[in-house]
This record gives C-alpha cells, sequence and structure tokens, in this order.
C-alpha cells in the first residue's frame, strides 16, 4: 500500500471491540466510532529494519493504518480520538468506496484530498525516522516549512493566517451588505486591518 517497501507489509485487523476495551469507552464514543468505521487494520509498520532509515530521537517506529469508512462524511473527530487513543506515530488511509484521502496527528488533524487508493503514495525521505515522520506531515498536510520555522511553528502560523482569512472573508461579506455608510466604513477599517497582519 502507498507504494511503501515490500517488507514493511503486514495485515493484522484491530478488532474494534479490542479498542473498546483497552480504553474503556463509554456507549456514546462507541457509537460514533461504529458510526463511521467498519474495520480497521494496521498495513504497514516502518522500522528501521525494514526501511534501512535509523530511529530518530522521537520516531522509533509508525504504522500505517487502513481505516475502512461507512460514509465519506465521517466525523473527523473520531480519526482524532483513534490517534490519541493508539500511543504510537500513526498514518491513517481513510477508504471509502476505492477513494482514500490520508490523515495524520500531528499537534492537530491532517488530512490530504481524496484520490482513487490505487493512486495513493507516500514516500519515505529523510537521514532518520524523525526527519522521515517530519516529511510525512509536510506531504500529508500540505504544509510548507519557511526558513527558520521548525514544523511545529510553521502548523501553529498557517492555522493562525487561516483564521484571520477567515474572519477577512466574514466582515468583507458583512461589508458589502451593510446599508449604512458610517458602519460599512468601519468594517472596511476592520478588513484592512486584518490585511496588515496577513502581511
Amino acid at each position: 500500500m502507498l507504494g511503501l517497501p515490500k517488507a514493511t507489509e503486514m495485515n493484522k485487523q484491530l478488532p474494534k471491540k479490542a479498542i473498546y476495551a483497552k480504553f474503556q469507552m463509554n456507549t456514546a464514543a462507541k457509537a460514533k466510532i461504529d458510526a463511521d468505521i467498519s474495520k480497521i487494520s494496521i498495513v504497514n509498520e516502518i522500522t528501521p529494519s525494514k526501511v534501512n532509515i535509523p530511529a530518530g530521537e522521537e520516531v522509533k517506529s509508525f504504522f500505517v493504518l487502513l481505516v475502512s469508512l461507512k460514509r465519506k462524511d465521517y466525523e473527523e473527530r473520531t480519526i482524532g480520538m483513534l490517534s490519541k487513543l493508539i500511543p504510537q506515530n500513526i498514518l491513517f488511509v481513510l477508504e471509502h468506496d476505492g477513494q482514500s484521502r490520508l490523515a495524520i496527528y500531528h499537534t492537530k488533524l491532517m488530512q490530504s484530498e481524496w484520490k482513487t487508493t490505487a493512486t495513493q503514495q507516500i514516500e519515505l525521505h529523510g537521514l532518520d525516522l524523525d526527519r522521515v515522520w517530519e516529511n510525512v506531515v509536510v506531504t500529508v498536510g500540505d504544509v510548507t516549512v519557511e526558513k527558520g520555522r521548525s514544523l511545529d511553528e510553521q502548523i501553529v502560523e498557517d492555522e493562525k493566517r487561516q483564521k484571520l482569512e477567515k474572519e477577512i472573508a466574514r466582515l468583507e461579506k458583512l461589508a458589502r451588505a451593510e446599508k449604512q455608510p458610517k458602519k460599512k466604513f468601519e468594517l472596511v477599517q476592520q478588513v484592512n486591518k486584518l490585511k496588515g497582519l496577513l502581511r
């Protein structure tokens, strides 16, 4: 899967019942997982011996989990919850009806676009598994790490930017609809102030 080396392949189903039991989940949490997920399998294990890349300081190995979804408009929190429950670095392949998207949790849940599962690929590049994992996060989350910033700093920065852009769009919409010149002027001033922060 994902064009990863043959040596990393495995096929081990993770029974949902075992997850429920291990994490003593309440009925509501179980229902959420049940509503979205039909089955979970571990399909790849990336370890130094299997890919010939040394372990990093933080990342000693990571897993690829294939999550078969019951619906395409799944609850994103379910995937976030799964990644917190399983104390490993995990790359999720969320699949529904021959289409899939990659998801990864790194400070927050990040997801790629949907595409045909057969064409999904991920490359393992880096001097150690810390770098490999970071590169996977960058690919899945479509993060461009600017010079002088760490990956985590860049994610925080991108999130701030997205919030600002949303707020600008909201205020611009209000300004367009506003009939009172004074109020309209105030809204435009707010928009310009926020745009100044984006630069």
